[in-house]
């Protein structure tokens, strides 16, 4: 069995001393979750995770460590047994995805993310399907933030590299205006070039002004990036700080940095 972190030498990254920037409104709220896939089991022990306007959050840990387990619980994918989370203080604590969407929350998953029949211009129209009179308006914004889908606009999904393809599952997920961006390991899959390119992409998603919630195994790299970071670690907080004081962390260092994400 493995052997829960000690976490004791590292004060200042402790998840009870974190705290989003001061003065920052709280956007998403993530309360003590205990939720897994199956009754009486659980992957999540706990867990809490809190998100400010306009941040951009990172959620590194080893494999198995419930990372994309907490998106999926935020998305109402995977059931919340206890605890609870609120957008805006509003309660959304296992909704359904259609009304989450329509509430400000954008997903995108790991694999399967396109319709690979359909073209770019669909799978985009699909980002609105719940609100199709906001397509000419969205499309703009998002082929802003992505030239590329503009000039791919009517080739196939399927045909696209698994860079470009990423990027339309993002744009597909930006079609509904969300204040909030659930991203599950973008960079997966791809080439060192192609990876520099999502999270490149990302600030800029979040540059725009949408928070991002971002789960990646490029924990380096994601660190570099992100405002604030989150380790888990078998289901709960083990480490939470700025992204330049998680990679500086001797702790954090010794006991996560070493097998992950080698990438600089």
């Amino acid at each position: 069995m493995t052997e829960t972190p000690d976490t004791s030498s590292a004060p200042q990254t402790r998840v009870e001393a974190a705290a989003i920037p001061a003065g920052s409104e709280v956007l998403l709220k993530a309360d003590s979750l205990v939720a897994g896939y199956l009754p009486g089991i659980n992957i999540l022990n706990g867990c809490n995770l809190y998100v400010a306007r306009d941040e951009l959050i990172g959620i590194i840990g080893p494999n198995g460590a419930g990372k994309s387990t907490l998106l999926k619980s935020l998305f109402g994918l995977v059931k919340v047994h206890e605890g609870n989370v609120t957008l805006r203080g509003e309660d959304i604590t296992n909704l359904q995805a259609n009304e989450l969407v329509t509430k400000g929350v954008g997903f995108v998953p790991q694999t399967n993310n396109v319709f690979p029949s359909l073209t770019v211009e669909e799978n985009l129209e699909m980002g609105v399907f719940q609100a199709p009179k906001r397509f000419s308006e969205r499309i703009d914004f998002v082929v802003d933030l992505f030239p590329m889908l503009g000039k791919r606009r009517k080739q196939r999904a399927g045909s696209l590299s698994g860079g470009e393809r990423q990027m339309v599952a993002m744009g597909r997920a930006l079609m509904m205006d969300p204040s909030v961006l659930l991203l599950d390991e973008p960079s997966a899959g791809l080439s060192p070039a192609l990876q520099d390119e999502v999270f490149i992409r990302t600030r800029q998603i979040n540059k725009a002004g949408v928070a991002v919630v971002m789960v990646e195994q490029n924990a380096r790299r994601c660190l570099q990036i992100c405002d604030r970071g989150y380790v888990l670690d078998q289901g709960r907080n083990a480490y939470t700080a700025s992204g330049k004081d998680l990679m500086n962390d001797p702790k954090v260092i010794e006991l996560y940095l070493g097998t992950l994400g080698k990438a600089d």
